[in-house]
């Protein structure tokens, strides 16, 4: 081979080389330290929970070089966790998991943000809101419930729920305009908590998340009544003695016209690469095809909606405008 020849090889693998190391993958952004996890609420609650369980599966099957740390941020209805992450732009070593906090906190408080703040990742799923009573109590159906409140006199029947002027406010507002009468909402920390009250008997009824009641409910300890979903619950593994999600009767057809589901949702902070967002893409992604978020699904009882890009930014706008409305009707916007 002459030396021509053999000088134009060599430039040649030289020059596929160069092609390699400078490819999108080659170059493709993943985290260079911890990833923080802010959740905008406080601990055994459902947002919290989702958040944890993604920690310990990105560990668990090695989904990502640097680990994943989850912090709550709680403060002000979750607005310490949303300003938290709106003030840090660029900064793509940090993710927020968000529920209708996103909307309910600002609308309520008057504090400086807006989802649109944030640079929307993907909705992971919706989350349903069962109507809970103790296993002690007398109402059977969620009819019973709900003749009952109707029946007894007003503030009669304690409600339980995770914050003021939040989803299971708003709830417990559209279940007293349904009956007519006024029921005592009492605030507690986060959902664990609130389940917590209803299996000592301090509360006459919750709306959790199933993930935050299903303990208890699988214990005996708490009688699920209905699902303020359109549609009943597809997972029908049974969980009780007599019961799956999928035996639970929507509210609505029990005769109680309420429906309403939240947000389970990741977001960056503003001003990060549209590279940055294709990384955490890629990481749901996976985790969402591990037989342990199936599993995850299974047991929250999740309503497996997700949405990225433009359906995704539609439909933040469109459940930003139903929340204006629903909490201008029951008193709780921000002067």
């Amino acid at each position: 081979m002459s030396t021509n020849r053999f000088t134009m090889k060599m430039l040649a693998a030289a020059a596929t080389a160069a092609v390699a190391l400078w490819s999108p993958v080659a170059l493709a952004w993943e985290p260079t330290k911890p990833v923080e996890f802010v959740v905008p609420a406080g601990t055994g609650g459902g947002a919290d929970q989702m958040a944890r369980f993604i920690q310990g599966v990105v560990a668990k099957n090695n989904l990502m070089a640097q680990p994943i740390v989850v912090v709550n941020k709680s403060g002000g209805a979750g607005a310490e966790g949303f300003l938290n992450v709106k003030s840090d732009k660029g900064n793509p070593h940090k993710i927020i998991i968000t529920l209708s906090n996103l909307f309910t906190t600002p609308l309520a408080t008057g504090v400086p943000f807006n989802w649109r703040a944030l640079t929307p990742v993907q909705m992971l799923a919706l989350d349903q809101f069962v109507l809970w009573v103790n296993e002690e109590s007398p109402h059977k159906t969620a009819k019973a419930y709900f003749e009952a409140v109707k029946a007894q006199p007003a503030n009669t029947f304690k409600m339980g729920g995770t914050g003021s002027k939040q989803e299971d406010q708003i709830i417990t507002v559209l279940l007293e305009k349904a009956a007519g009468k006024k029921i005592t909402y009492i605030p507690f920390k986060g959902g664990g908590d609130v389940a917590v009250q209803l299996v000592g008997n301090h509360v006459s009824s919750t709306v959790n998340n199933p993930i935050e009641a299903e303990s208890h409910w699988r214990a005996g300890k708490l009688r699920a009544l209905c699902v303020m979903d359109r549609q009943p619950m597809p997972y029908k593994t049974k969980l009780t003695a007599t019961q799956s999600w999928a035996d639970i009767p929507t509210c609505t057809s029990a005769g109680i016209p309420v429906d309403y589901v939240m947000l389970r949702g990741i977001f960056m902070a503003p001003g990060v690469t549209p590279e940055q967002v294709t990384f955490y893409l890629d990481l749901f992604k996976k985790i969402r095809a591990l037989p342990e978020w199936k599993e995850f699904m299974d047991k929250g009882a999740f309503n497996q909606t997700t949405l990225t890009g433009a359906e995704f930014f539609d439909w933040l706008g469109k459940n930003e405008q139903m929340h204006r409305v629903l909490m201008k009707e029951a008193g709780f916007l921000a002067n």
